[in-house]
């Protein structure tokens, strides 16, 4: 174990982002390709189970229908890849992106008390899963990486923001003394 961390540390990966980078590269792929997914028929019929169980995306059948309310889905997907990837430079985009890949995973993950037959009656019941519920339990994982990347982007932000309201070191070093009071 000392040898993985004094490599690991040799190699800068214990000081470094790489988590963070990995994490929100991961999840923008993720948004690209589901959100691909949602403009075939294919995918359109085989969410209707979901999406009518779902007790915050339902509503989606009635005003859009089954192709819309796919369609629906794959855009904000789309969007919230986008906002991710742009998250990298802009971590306000990044914390948008984030936003909306809390939504988004809230919205499948509560679908899993209410799907029918989501559990294996020949197993016992809960906590055996079946196929569908377990499915969607890789949403769970999903939301705990938006978090981090909403606990991070909004991190970044917040330091940003304070070293803009505080004058740098070498800003206060060119004031002349007693300047910081005349300027409130």
């Amino acid at each position: 174990m000392n040898y993985l961390l004094k490599l690991c540390d040799r190699l800068g990966i214990l000081r470094s982002e790489i988590d963070y980078h990995v994490l929100r590269a991961s999840m923008v792929l993720l948004f690209l390709f589901f959100g691909y997914q949602k403009w075939w028929e294919y995918e359109a019929q085989a969410l209707v189970p979901y999406i009518s169980n779902g007790p915050l995306i339902f509503w989606m059948y009635p005003v859009f229908g089954i192709r819309g309310a796919t369609w629906f889905l794959g855009v904000s997907e789309w969007l919230f890849g986008a906002l991710l990837s742009w998250g990298f430079w802009n971590k306000k985009a990044g914390v948008l992106g984030a936003l909306g890949g809390i939504s988004s995973f809230v919205s499948t993950t509560t679908i899993i008390p209410f799907f029918p037959d989501g559990w294996a009656a020949s197993a016992g019941g809960f906590p055996a899963m079946t196929e569908n519920v377990a499915f969607l339990m890789k949403d769970v994982v999903l939301l705990a990486v938006s978090f981090y990347l909403l606990k991070h982007d909004l991190l970044r932000l917040s330091l940003a923001q304070h070293q803009e309201t505080r004058p740098s070191a070498t800003a206060a070093r060119e004031m002349p003394p007693g300047a910081d009071r005349r300027i409130a």
